[in-house]
């Protein structure tokens, strides 16, 4: 197995959260990285989820856009605020734990911790932007 295949398949999955939202967060890490490789992956899967093109455009200025479910802005703040700062304070973690369980939280945390690490690795590796196919 080739490192492209093997970042394919091993992006953290978890039942706890929704795989649209799941999405979101990769691509919104991968666009706050400069994650090219994972920024058009991730983006080509809410493609293939039949997510509408506007919650796809819209999503670096997530905060300011209609488009969102409350879940899914706990998620992408939670995912900004590990990704930029590394942790959250106690206003902003309430405001996610009123909208996230627990068991949520934790999921997404190590999913983000993860991600940003996977983006990481493809830059490094400079994987060839346009080259993923949805399986």
């Amino acid at each position: 197995m080739n490192l492209e295949e093997y970042l394919k398949n091993q992006f953290i999955r978890s039942n706890t959260v929704p795989i649209i939202t799941w999405e979101l967060v990769k691509l919104r890490i991968s666009q706050i990285n400069q994650c090219a490789f994972c920024t058009d992956m991730h983006g080509k899967e809410l493609v293939k989820l039949n997510v509408d093109m506007q919650r796809i455009i819209g999503l670096s200025a997530w905060g300011e856009m209609p488009y969102y479910s409350e879940t899914e802005r706990a998620a992408l703040l939670l995912a900004e605020k590990l990704t930029c700062e590394g942790d959250i304070d106690s206003d902003n973690f309430s405001r996610i734990a009123g909208c996230l369980g627990e068991r949520e939280m934790v999921d997404l945390a190590v999913a983000i911790n993860a991600v940003n690490s996977w983006n990481r690795i493809a830059k490094t590796f400079q994987l060839e932007v346009g080259s993923y196919e949805p399986g």
